[in-house]
């Protein structure tokens, strides 16, 4: 199944001080290890508060799911029926589904169905994706912040990471 590469306009100032573009490209979504998905790393910060000084070009920065310290925008390409492993990151995600449905399944099974235009915030708790279309590629923009790890009863809840982390 082909998904469509994504377009990034990254903005800048000249010497002068006056805001240009600084790259408007095509970024190719890759398959990830699981075969679930296709993902883009659209962008990345070092850290937060971002510096905006710092020229590096986002998706060129090593990162896993998450980026400790920092921000990781990336796109999301769920393939039709397939699901993504149980996971859980110390991370504030905010999934805004672009095109499709998909649905967010948490640790007892319980399914929410988002369809184009739906946003959810994810606050570090243990879920999966799903894509319940037959034939239809979900596109989701997925920003993550870093965030400390959410703590039950004085104890904080670990990462779990579905294998190998991606890349981009």
């Amino acid at each position: 199944m082909t998904t469509v590469p994504v377009r990034r306009i990254v903005t800048g100032h000249d010497e002068a001080g006056k805001a240009v573009v600084l790259s408007d490209t095509l970024l190719d979504p890759r398959p990830i290890p699981s075969g679930d998905a296709t993902f883009t790393l659209v962008w990345t910060t070092a850290t937060t508060p971002v510096d905006n000084d710092d020229a590096t070009d986002g998706s060129d920065r090593e990162v896993g799911l998450t980026l400790p310290g920092g921000s990781v925008l990336r796109m999301v390409d769920m393939l039709p029926g397939k699901s993504a492993p149980m996971h859980r990151t110390s991370s504030l995600d905010y999934g805004i589904v672009i095109s499709g449905a998909i649905e967010l399944v948490l640790d007892d099974g319980a399914a929410t169905r988002i369809e184009a235009g739906g946003i959810v915030i994810q606050r570090g708790t243990i879920h999966s994706w799903r894509n319940p279309s037959a034939d239809t590629v979900a596109r989701v923009a997925f920003v993550l912040l870093d965030a400390t790890p959410v703590t039950i009863g004085g104890m904080p809840l670990p990462d779990i990471h579905p294998g190998a982390a991606a890349k981009s």
